[in-house]
């Protein structure tokens, strides 16, 4: 099949002022594509120049950096306008097979259904309103827009969240729920363990890494173990004083931002990833950790939990705390194995026999 994967933003951004990356490589929508390569399938991926690599790569797929435009209205890093997604559907709708475009509300999303009328799937995320403008532009889009425009699109829930929030609005929302996927040769299982936790986040507000700090700190008094924060923010310098003011600066690594190949070692190895979140959709890093045999210790936040409470991969509570680390501790041999059981759902090969198999029974 010929599949043209919509994607403008293939990383976050906090801010309207975007940081560029060196590679694409390491992101859920270049592992997706690649996969549906390695299935026999042609792949065009369409995503926002804004976010154009600073570098040059190859690809086994065609990849095209489309211009934003209209930026001061349509933020590039919340909601892209790219004009010219509807001439490359418009010129190429005959040779394609397949449009996944992410999000119902999404300008790119709209172009889709409407030129690709048939042959477009909404892979959707979100369980809730955007926060935009108090929520207002969201709400007048799915009760209007998707009401009308997408109400027979099929639409494919990335967690069961998704697909509930997504049903209250469209008519052709799929009973499959199709979540992120990764490489399972990149993110290779470990059953060897090392004494320490792992966090692997931005460090910023609402990811309250304050917290998973302050309950190591009750819970390594009684331990040698460390705790290896990975990542960076405007939070860092703060963090290191509250690890400083706990007398617990020799226990807890800041390793800065690593790219996946120093980072996976550290998660490989660890005893657990912590999450503490206040506001997040599906984590890729939690189906990272899991494929690595990692369990994983968070709140309920992250629309992809779920999947941790269904095959008993570690632990979800309402707030982080030394409780929660000495019980992870104390049957870490039990959450690991039951991460090497699951880990086959997660690989990308996977989702993309899903896509197509819901793709070709609508």
């Amino acid at each position: 099949m010929n599949i043209l994967i919509i994607n403008p933003i293939p990383y976050t951004s906090e801010t309207e002022h975007i940081k560029r990356a060196g590679s694409i490589k390491d992101t859920m929508i270049y592992g997706l594509a690649s996969a549906f390569v390695r299935e026999g399938h042609n792949v065009t991926l369409f995503m926002a120049e804004s976010y154009k690599i600073t570098g040059e790569e190859d690809y086994p797929f065609k990849v095209i950096w489309a211009p934003c435009k209209l930026a001061r209205i349509f933020k590039v890093h919340r909601i892209p306008y790219m004009p010219e997604l509807s001439k490359y559907i418009r010129q190429n709708i005959d040779q394609i097979d397949m449009i996944i475009s992410g999000e119902i509300f999404a300008l790119h999303t709209l172009a889709a259904v409407r030129l690709g009328k048939g042959k477009t799937i909404i892979w959707h995320e979100l369980a809730k309103h955007n926060n935009l403008m108090h929520k207002i532009p969201s709400k007048i889009w799915y009760n209007i827009i998707a009401r009308i425009c997408m109400r027979n699109t099929l639409v494919i829930g990335r967690s069961e969240a998704a697909k509930e929030f997504a049903s209250r609005y469209c008519h052709n929302v799929s009973e499959t729920v199709i979540g992120h996927g990764i490489d399972l040769g990149k993110f290779a299982f470990c059953g060897e363990k090392e004494d320490y936790f792992v966090v692997v986040s931005q460090l910023i507000a609402r990811k309250r890494i304050d917290g998973i700090i302050r309950a190591f700190s009750e819970y390594g008094n009684k331990s040698l173990s460390k705790l290896v924060i990975i990542g960076d923010g405007d939070k860092r310098k703060e963090l290191e004083e509250l690890a400083g003011s706990l007398s617990i600066s020799d226990r807890v690594v800041f390793t800065g931002k690593l790219g996946h190949d120093k980072m996976l070692p550290y998660l490989q190895h660890a005893k657990a990833m912590l999450i503490n979140t206040e506001k997040d959709n599906s984590m890729i890093s939690i189906i990272e950790s899991i494929a690595c045999g990692t369990p994983v210790v968070s709140t309920p936040v992250p629309l992809n939990t779920p999947e941790i409470i269904e095959g008993s991969l570690g632990i979800i509570a309402e707030k982080i705390s030394s409780k929660q680390l000495a019980d992870i501790d104390r049957d870490n041999s039990s959450y690991v194995e039951n991460c090497r059981l699951y880990r086959d759902k997660l690989s990308n090969e996977a989702k993309v026999r899903e896509f197509i198999k819901v793709f070709t029974n609508r």
